[in-house]
Parts: C-alpha cells; sequence; structure tokens
C-alpha cells in the first residue's frame, strides 16, 4: 500500500499500488440507514480517440493528491448529506481491465448518492494531481495533466 488516509470512520481515502477492490469499498460505505450506494469504478479500455491502448501509467503527488481527496469527501459528505464515501485510486502500470479509481458514496437516498458520486469523479479528474500517461502501440502521450 503507497498510501492511506481515514479522516473519521465515514471517510475513507486511499492511494494504493496495488489491485483496487470493489467489494473493499462496498463494504467500506454499507450502513443500515442507507437506502442509496452508487460505486463508480473507472476501468483502462483498449482504445482512445481511435487509438489502440496497450496499458496506462498513473503518477501521484500523493501527500497534496490524499489532501484534495480529502477536500472532495468532506465537501461531498456536507452537501449531498452523504454518510460515508471512499475514494480509492491506484498508481503504476495499469493493463486493459484494470480499475485505477473508486468511488463508492452511501446515503439515505438514491438521489443524493447518484449527485455526490458525480461530483466526487468530476472533481476528482479537474483538481487532484494524479497523471495519466496512455500509451499506444507507437508512441504515448501524458493526459490530464492538472493541477
Amino acid at each position: 500500500m503507497v498510501g492511506r488516509y481515514m479522516t473519521d470512520s465515514n471517510i475513507d481515502i486511499q492511494i494504493l499500488d496495488d489491485t483496487l477492490k470493489v467489494e473493499r469499498c462496498r463494504n467500506f460505505i454499507s450502513s443500515p440507514t442507507c437506502g442509496g450506494e452508487v460505486i463508480f469504478v473507472g476501468t483502462v479500455r483498449n482504445a482512445t480517440k481511435g487509438k489502440s491502448v496497450v496499458r496506462l501509467e498513473f503518477e501521484a503527488y500523493k501527500k497534496m493528491a490524499i489532501s484534495e481527496m480529502t477536500k472532495i469527501a468532506n465537501y461531498v459528505v456536507d452537501k449531498f448529506e452523504v454518510e460515508r464515501i471512499a475514494i480509492h485510486h491506484r498508481t503504476g502500470v495499469l493493463d486493459i481491465g484494470e480499475i485505477p479509481v473508486i468511488i463508492a458514496v452511501s446515503s439515505a437516498h438514491r438521489k443524493a448518492a447518484f449527485k455526490a458520486c458525480e461530483y466526487a469523479i468530476d472533481t476528482l479528474k479537474e483538481t487532484v494531481p494524479i497523471w495519466k500517461k496512455e500509451i499506444f502501440e507507437d508512441g504515448e502521450v501524458w493526459v490530464a495533466a492538472h493541477p
């Protein structure tokens, strides 16, 4: 495990260099008070913009990434009335079909869970210092380089 941060019993933030587990996230967010659970699982696809992808590589500025992911989680809990949230991201080399990101949320009602999950993944992609390199058969390119 590369990095782990848990602000309290309702938020689980992890940056890992090994396989992400959907069931681990689901177990974390499950609660008898929650009727809605939404889990977003990002997977490595085999093509982008008409080019065949061989693999992806992810790098992170871990300390800042964990801080930004924690800000997202705290906002989601406050704004969308989410009871629990897990945000896990992978670093390193990932092959087609592997999981680079999981966001799981639970709330009393489904609408809040859907909105919160969408906000979390969109904001993560915009603000968290995690970079993705796409490797093709004929080259490579860094994408989504931010902050």
